[in-house]
């Protein structure tokens, strides 16, 4: 199982941090946590049920991961292992996640797919986030898999989706002259852009666009027959 201790700053105050898989006993934090994370109007369907995280602990709990200051839980990763073919990308959030039950979640996938990640406002200066994708990085690493995936809302969209379409977004975002809060996040965080995918998640922000993002282990070495 997963747990690392470290220390994050808040200016020059060095606070210690834990990252650990979650479990039962956190779901209700974990739920809160969501509801912090993603105000309307992110669709509220859309934050964690404990039946989801049952799945998650149960089915995959090395993807099952949480970070605490000071012993409070302020955010969180879960992902799922996927066979995933980089000449067929296309999907959807839905599909691959099983709507974030997981219950597809298959032990010889050669990938891990991001479910979600989500830190609550009020820890965000911590750069918590970067910390927990880098924690799934160490546990691709770890379960020698090809890949971390995930599909990054371009949350920033909406306000510039009357001027321009997506791929124009995207390629503006790259360039540096428009800054979106989760592409410009992931892409300092390793990830790297494959693909862009309309409807890929039900989303007044992104207008239901997503943005395919993958780190590549760099340690990944084939089993032997």
């Amino acid at each position: 199982m997963f747990r690392k201790e470290m220390y994050v700053f808040d200016k020059n105050q060095p606070k210690k941090c834990v990252i650990r898989n979650y479990r039962e006993t956190d779901f209700d934090t974990l739920i809160q946590v969501q509801q912090e994370s993603f105000p309307p109007p992110f669709p509220s369907e859309l934050w964690w049920n404990k039946e989801q995280l049952y799945n998650h602990v149960t089915l995959f709990p090395e993807g099952a991961l949480c970070v605490e200051i000071d012993g409070t839980i302020c955010g969180s990763m879960t992902g799922l292992l996927v066979p995933f073919d980089p000449s067929h990308p296309k999907h959807t959030w839905e599909e691959i996640t099983d709507n974030g039950y997981i219950r597809n979640h298959n032990p010889g996938g050669n990938t891990l797919y991001i479910v979600d990640i989500c830190v609550s406002p009020a820890y965000r200066k911590y750069g918590l986030g970067k910390w927990l994708m880098q924690s799934m990085y160490e546990v691709v690493v770890h379960l020698n898999l090809e890949r971390l995936l995930g599909g990054g809302r371009i949350s920033g969209y909406s306000k510039h989706a009357t001027e321009m379409s997506a791929d124009k977004y995207i390629e503006k975002v790259m360039r540096g002259e428009l800054k979106d809060p989760v592409i410009t996040f992931l892409l300092r965080c390793g990830r790297t852009p494959l693909q862009l995918i309309d409807n890929y998640l039900e989303d007044e922000e992104s207008c239901n666009y997503g943005l395919l993002m993958e780190w590549k282990n760099p340690f990944h070495a084939k089993k032997r027959v």
